[in-house]
């Protein structure tokens, strides 16, 4: 599972929308940040969340890692044109399949440093 983490990271620092969905099942869903917005369900509303990062200059560092059964949770840093750093914790479950079926993002202003 840590792979696929990292992959997922990897992903988001280097990827279009449309890569980042297609880690999602069909019917996932996403939450980010949890308790600061919509739910958004269907790979085709994750893809739209996404877009708002496509061209983005964006790195990724994954900091924390932990799993059990079909879900993992991790700590991992985001830094967004080299001006922000944001340091989230993220719980991932996952389908039979290996895809992500849900995502939930914790984080907050005090987690936001300003470079």
């Amino acid at each position: 599972m840590q792979g696929f983490v990292q992959r997922y990271l990897d992903t988001v620092a280097n990827g279009t929308a449309e890569d980042i969905a297609a880690l999602y099942a069909e019917d996932a869903t996403l939450e980010d940040p949890v308790g600061g917005g919509e739910v958004h369900i269907g790979r085709q509303a994750i893809a739209g969340f996404y877009k708002l990062a496509d061209g983005a200059d964006i790195k990724t560092e994954l900091l924390t890692f932990r799993a059990g059964g079909h879900e993992a949770a991790f700590v991992f840093a985001i830094t967004v044109g080299g001006t922000m750093r944001i340091e989230p914790i993220e719980v991932m479950s996952f389908n039979g399949d290996g895809q992500i079926a849900s995502m939930k993002a914790y984080w907050g202003p005090q987690n936001i440093t300003q470079l």
